[in-house]
């Protein structure tokens, strides 16, 4: 896996991408020191790729729907997972869904908790909405990334959350 690095306003994030795709995208974390140098340049279809996610992380952070995204590999996911993460990637900005609405939407209304489950084992939040979804009564619910980061994308997108 090549990882390269997206600075933003709000910190650096890594995407890592396989022979196939954009596999995962991590959040900025604080650290003490500089990333590792990379080594070589990556291939130009990496680079292609990188410049897609780049952007299409910035329009994320500034609320505002993505035009246009790499190929995302989602291979590492079960079956259900990337049922999962089709669903969300079904939810446009500034809207959101419930577990237990993506449950029904992939036609398991019993497994609202795998539901949040699939969430959490998102590679690619952000580009793959997981913070779109909720818990019911439209309460915050869960997020891998830690809620502020939540609370922040979906009030950029322009999202009223009940407390």
């Amino acid at each position: 896996m090549i990882q390269l690095n997206i600075p933003t306003a709000d910190g650096e994030f890594t995407a890592g991408y396989s022979a196939n795709g954009l596999a995962s995208l991590n959040f900025p974390v604080k650290r003490n020191g500089k990333a590792a140098p990379v080594g070589k340049a990556p291939p130009p279809q990496i680079r292609r790729w990188h410049r897609l996610t780049a952007a299409a992380v910035k329009q994320m952070l500034a609320g505002r729907a993505v035009k246009k995204l790499p190929p995302l590999d989602l291979s590492g996911g079960t079956d259900f997972q990337r049922a999962v993460w089709a669903a969300m990637r079904k939810i446009r900005c500034g809207r959101t869904r419930s577990y237990g609405e993506i449950a029904r939407d992939i036609g398991n209304p019993k497994a609202v908790r795998a539901v949040g489950g699939a969430c959490g084992a998102n590679p690619i939040p952000v580009l793959v909405p997981c913070h779109r979804v909720l818990a019911a009564n439209q309460k915050i619910g869960g997020f891998s990334s830690g809620l502020d980061w939540k609370r922040t994308l979906l009030s950029r997108e322009g999202v009223a959350l009940k407390d």
